[in-house]
Parts: structure tokens; sequence; C-alpha cells
């Protein structure tokens, strides 16, 4: 844990004019993200017959393996694929039908599946999920997906697999879709195998532990050494002079009334107001009709874009542009063709108390909170992508 006082960064930021009714930075104490406490405990390092090293690998292939999908065709790493920070860099995801990686993939059948409703976020520092200001965190019930839908990712990991946009298709119904995985993965002879020596016993592919396992992997996806935390943990090197000034300026602004914690996130529900996809044939109202969506982390943003919950921010500059809309009356902002306006669903009564309550901002503002955003990225992530998948099936499904 590192305190960033006053002082402390008057005597390592010579450049800054530091006075003594004036913070440089985030108000008390930021705990260092690697110093945080999992108060329910991981789900599987309570049973000794698991053996967790096996059970992260098994899920890394599980997480891989097209035969988790329906038509066979796409795989958790399609939509969330370490190139693109374990998201895919597209507003919308396109999964089962389609074909090619990332921003250059398209629907290679043009059948009635069609778009994923919501852009895919990153997979990097979900197993932080849900902490707070303190550093606690319970990983069974972390809030997933954009609307908190779910609780912990042994639940989140099983949602996309029954989804049939995302992974299920028009292989089988979604009420026997899991049962339909199962049993395909128990008559594959290697998944037998990979699963006893996970879990210490013969006969224990089901859909519970076949979440569980790619949860596990899902949990070693940390990305927690970019140039705040090493700041953080003593490098007074490690952020530079825009940076202390974006860092400052986000705090004075109010974003971090949201943006709060070792995560930059409260993972509250909030109504910000983001408009619609022209992609999407309908409006996403988001949390129970109310338009609200979570808090998203800004942690590793530079490599996880397009942003918000449809990807209609297409670059950082446009999502800071697009908060000076919001705040004010809801018109425009000052980005000219392409700004972002506030959704016409959401009148400004219904928008969140602290978008209303940000402080102004201009754009010299604007390019330095981006410049402290890009020190929350840390690419020392783990990318490996595996040769071959039990199946016998392409890695991450048709991606190529």
């Amino acid at each position: 844990m590192r305190v960033l006082p006053l002082l402390a960064l008057c005597g390592l930021m010579t450049f800054a004019a530091c006075r003594p009714d004036e913070e440089l930075a985030m108000d008390g104490t930021i705990v260092d993200i690697n110093n945080g406490t999992d108060t329910g405990g991981d789900p599987n390092t309570g049973n000794p017959s698991v053996n967790i090293a096996s059970l992260q690998e098994l899920g890394r292939l599980l997480f891989w393996d097209p035969a988790l999908s329906g038509q066979l065709d796409v795989a958790c790493a399609t939509c969330h694929h370490p190139d693109f920070g374990y998201a895919d860099g597209r507003a919308l995801p396109i999964g089962v039908g389609g074909q090619g990686l990332g921003p250059g993939r398209f629907d290679a059948v043009n059948d009635d599946i069609g778009l994923v409703g919501r852009n895919a976020p990153t997979i990097i520092n979900t197993a932080f999920n849900g902490m707070d200001v303190n550093g606690n965190f319970n990983a069974g019930q972390a809030p997933m997906f954009w609307d908190n839908r779910a609780q912990g990712l042994e639940a989140q990991a099983l949602l996309p697999l029954q989804s049939f946009e995302e992974m299920r298709g028009h292989a089988f119904d979604e009420s026997v879709s899991l049962d339909s995985i199962v049993n395909r993965l128990r008559a594959n002879d290697t998944y037998q195998t990979l699963f006893a020596a996970a879990y210490g016993q013969q006969n224990t592919i089901n859909a519970k532990n076949i979440a569980a396992a790619i949860a596990a992997f899902e949990r070693t996806i940390v990305a927690t050494n970019s140039p705040f935390d090493r700041f953080q943990a003593g490098d007074s090197n490690a952020l530079t002079a825009d940076q202390i000034r974006g860092m400052d300026r986000l705090q004075q602004i109010g974003c971090m009334d949201c943006h709060s914690g070792p995560m930059f996130s409260d993972f509250q529900l909030r109504v910000i107001g983001v408009p619609d996809s022209p992609q999407l044939a309908t409006s996403d109202a988001g949390a129970n009709g109310t338009y609200a969506f979570r808090t998203a982390t800004l942690r590793n943003l530079t490599e996880t874009g397009p942003y918000f919950h449809n990807g209609v921010g297409g670059n950082l500059q446009q999502v800071l542009q697009f908060y000076l809309a919001a705040r004010g009356n809801g018109g425009p902002g000052p980005g000219g063709p392409g700004a972002l306006n506030v959704n016409p669903n959401v009148s400004r009564k219904d928008l969140d108390v602290e978008i209303r309550n940000l402080n102004n901002f201009n754009n010299n503002d604007v390019q330095d909170m981006i410049a402290f955003i890009r020190a929350l990225n840390a690419p020392d992530f783990d990318r490996i992508i595996p040769a071959t998948v039990p199946s016998g099936l392409h890695p991450g499904g048709n991606i190529e």
C-alpha cells in the first residue's frame, strides 16, 4: 500500500506547482491492487482434492475450445482474445456464424443470428471485480456483465454458452444447451483425463466444474504492473507530468466518485445516458429497463476499446467529451462531427447525480486525463494461446 500525500508529490515531481491547500493526486490512500483481500475466498482453493494448476490449465483449454459452442465455430476466446486485451476490438461482437478476428471479423453465413447486443468486456482483472476502496472483494459474488446480472466468474462463464447470438446458435435449444455441451465433453477421452487430473477423481465433467475451470483460468489473467501501480509501489519516475495532472483533474472533476478504488470502478449501476448503437434495431434499456449500466474500470482501456456498453465510444477523447455533453443539458459536446449526444430516452433528471455534478473541464484537461488513463495500462498479462485443444478444432474457432 502506498499513500499519495501532497508533500510526497511535491518532493518527487519538481515540475508540479504544489500549494499547501491543493492536492495533486487522489485524496487519502489508494490501496495497491496487489494487496487486495478476497473476503469470500476462491471457491476452489478450499477443496483439497482440486489441483489448482491443473484446473487453471483445463480452464485455458475450455476457454479456447469451440467444442463449447453449439455449432463448433466459436469459443470464449473468439470475443476475448489476448491480441485485443481479452476483448475483441469491435463495438459489438459477432459470435456464432462469424469468420475472422477482431475488427475484421464478419458474418460468414448471413443468417438470422446477427450481432451480440453488447460490447465484449475484457477478461483482464475480472478476478478483482467488485473490489472496494479498501481493497476488499468477494470472488464468488463479484458483479459480472454490463448489467451486473451474474455474481462470480463461475456464474458468468455458463451464460455465453447458452446465448443464441454468442455461442449456442441453432444447434440446440437453450434448455438443453449445457447438457449437450457436457455430453460432448464426456465423449472426449482427453477431457476425461484432464478433468480427473484437476478434480482428483473420475466422472467430474459437469456444468458446474466446466464453469469452475474457466473461472480459475480467467482469474489468472491479471495486469497489475502499470506505471500507476509502480508509482504506488515507490517508483517516483513511473508517472509523467501530464499523467500527474490528469490524475489530479480526474479527482477534481468528480470522475473518481464512480471510478474509485484500486480497480477505478465502484461496480455500481449508473445512468449516464450513452446513446444507442446505430447497429442495433432497438434501444438497449440496460438493467431493469432504467438505462443503467455498470461503471467500467479505467484499467487497460488503451487495449480494450471501443468503449461503453455498446461500443459507441470509438476513442478515449470521444468518451471524455461525451461526459461534457452529459453534465450539461444533454446537447452536443465539443467534439465536432461524430460527437456523442445523450440518449434521448434518458431525461436529465434520470441521469446519475454524479454525472450531473461533474465539474467543468476543457480539451487540455482531456489530453491530461487520457495520459493518466494510459498510465493504468499494464501489457504484461498472460497472452498464451494453446497450439491445440482437446476437440481437435481450431483454437478460438473460426478466427482466421
